[in-house]
């Protein structure tokens, strides 16, 4: 298995994401347009500050907008309860800690030494990774 776990990555520039100024509309339609149900979240400088989910959008709609989307529009998104953030790891992370990491997130945030935010490794790309070497014979 290949050791390197940039093999994997999704580099940030074709990777969809939102800044932590944004407001809870500017995420809905930035994730309806991008079709993914949980993006990272990134400071102007880069830096990774947690993934909003459809979930968390939808529970903050209800609870902070009363389901008005004009109110969506005064709500930054770091106000928003996230039930969980996709914990990154660093390019020096062993391919055993990513495959437990990716087990319990859908994609898994990379970042460098700086805690810049280099990209995404996605669940699917390690399942055809290995898939493609378990049944290669076949």
């Amino acid at each position: 298995m290949n050791n390197n776990i940039l093999f994997f990555l999704t580099p940030k520039a074709m990777c969809s994401y939102l800044y932590d100024d944004y407001t809870m509309r500017q995420a809905l339609e930035r994730m309806e347009s991008a079709g993914f149900a949980a993006l990272p979240i990134l400071n102007k400088r880069g830096e990774y500050r947690g993934t909003l989910t459809e979930g968390d959008l939808l529970w903050a709609i209800k609870n902070m907008c009363y389901m008005d989307m004009r109110q969506a529009e005064a709500h930054r998104i770091m106000e928003i309860s996230r039930r969980k953030d996709n914990v990154p790891v660093r390019v020096t992370t062993s391919m055993h800690e990513l495959v437990e990491r990716a087990s319990s997130q859908n994609f898994v945030p990379v970042v460098d030494d700086k805690d810049a935010f280099i990209g995404i490794i996605t669940r699917r790309a390690i399942i055809q990774y290995c898939s493609q070497r378990l049944f290669e014979e076949e």
